[in-house]
Parts: structure tokens; C-alpha cells; sequence
């Protein structure tokens, strides 16, 4: 078990790193015509807007609440006056809340793609895979927040950020914090890191094509003539 444990959480790790950066430039260099978000607006426009702002926006939320979450170090926290057990608190009730956000919006899109007839004949396998992959995510997310919130401590968090900072500064032992922890927070993990192996296979590029200068670009002017 101990071999798993540093199989799944100390090389899986850079393997989906690797694949994740070589991979969506690859995809950018050689398949450009893939590179879309495949919407279904067309076929059907019910449903679509509140699903996908609800989705959006608790994702991006939820993923910088754990990229903050698991990469601030305790001492830059502490020197705010934020305890852990407070830390611990406060993420509980921030992920619960963007938690239900984007759950609310990923059973909307899931329902929609799997129940309208010409929606679910024009999405691909990979399609409903993600959407799948992610809702379940999503769950085991939500339920490590029950456990966490009884254990206050933030034992478990520390745990969990000292894994990420050293496999981000590519420091040895990573796995070995993390390998008394309970099995839900590792499958968590597991799938978070799979969701960023098969990123560079599936329509989540368009991540990488937001129009950030739509936001400071001059008005168009348009005249009759």
C-alpha cells in the first residue's frame, strides 16, 4: 500500500503535469480546428445560460480557493492572525458555497446533454465523460467538507498543503504526508489530477482561449453609409 500511495501521489503527479503542459501546447500546435468549446447553444438554448454561468463561475471560484488554499503557507496566514482551525472553517464554508454553485450548474449542463435526444447525439464520448468526471469530483468534494468541519484542527489541510508545496517545488516526501489520510480526500485528489491528465484530450482547452483583451479593447465603431 505504501508503493500505491507514492505511485498515486508522488510520481502520478508530474506524469499529469507533463502530460497537461506537452500536451495543450501540442494540441494548439497541430489540431487548432479542435480547439473550441463545442457549445450546443443551437440545438438548444433552455437551460444553457444559467447552467453554464452557475458551472463557470463556482469552478473558477472553487479553483482559486484551493490553488490559495493549498499553496499559502502557514506562516503568511498566520502572520494575518488567521488561525488553522479558523483557515479550516473558512474553506469549509467557501467550498460549500461555490461547492453548490457549480454542483447546481453541472447537474443542469449533465441533465441537459443526457436527456435532449439531438444534444446527446452530437456530443462526443468525451463530452459526457468530463461532464461526468467533474459531477462526480464535485461530489467528493462536498463531502470531505462534513469530515473537515469536525475535524477543525485543520489537521487534514495541512497535511494536504504541505503535499501540494512539495510537489510543486519539487521537494521529496510529498506522498508520505498524505498516506494516513482518509481514502475520500485521496480519491479527491486522484480525480482533480486526472481531470488536468485528460485536459489537453477534451474541449477544457478553451480554457486556455479567454478573450481577456475583450475586456480593454477600444469600442467599435460602426457608421451607416
Amino acid at each position: 500500500m505504501s508503493y500505491f500511495n507514492t505511485l498515486l501521489f508522488g510520481y502520478y503527479p508530474y506524469i499529469v503535469m507533463s502530460v497537461f503542459i506537452i500536451g495543450s501546447i501540442a494540441r494548439y500546435d497541430r489540431d487548432q480546428y479542435s480547439w473550441r468549446t463545442g457549445s450546443s447553444q443551437l440545438l438548444r438554448a433552455k437551460d444553457l445560460r444559467l447552467g453554464s454561468n452557475l458551472f463557470h463561475i463556482g469552478i473558477l471560484l472553487l479553483f482559486v480557493g484551493h490553488f490559495v488554499g493549498l499553496l499559502t503557507p502557514p506562516e503568511l496566514y498566520h502572520s494575518l492572525g488567521l488561525s488553522t482551525s479558523a483557515k479550516q472553517v473558512l474553506a469549509v464554508i467557501a467550498g460549500g458555497i461555490f461547492g453548490g454553485i457549480c454542483f447546481k450548474g453541472i447537474y443542469i449542463l449533465i441533465r441537459r446533454r443526457l436527456t435532449d435526444v439531438r444534444i446527446r447525439k452530437t456530443s462526443s464520448r468525451m463530452d459526457i465523460f468530463i461532464l461526468l468526471l467533474i459531477g462526480v469530483q464535485l461530489v467528493l468534494g462536498l463531502l470531505t467538507l462534513p469530515i473537515s468541519l469536525y475535524h477543525y484542527d485543520g489537521a487534514n489541510m495541512l497535511l494536504l498543503s504541505d503535499w501540494a508545496q512539495r510537489i510543486v517545488t519539487f521537494r521529496s516526501g510529498a506522498a508520505d504526508q498524505i498516506e494516513g489520510i482518509g481514502i475520500i480526500f485521496k480519491l479527491h485528489l486522484f480525480l482533480g489530477m486526472t481531470l488536468f491528465l485528460i485536459f489537453p484530450f477534451s474541449r477544457l482547452v478553451h480554457v486556455w482561449s479567454v478573450p481577456l483583451g475583450y475586456l480593454a479593447r477600444p469600442y467599435q465603431v460602426v457608421r451607416r453609409r
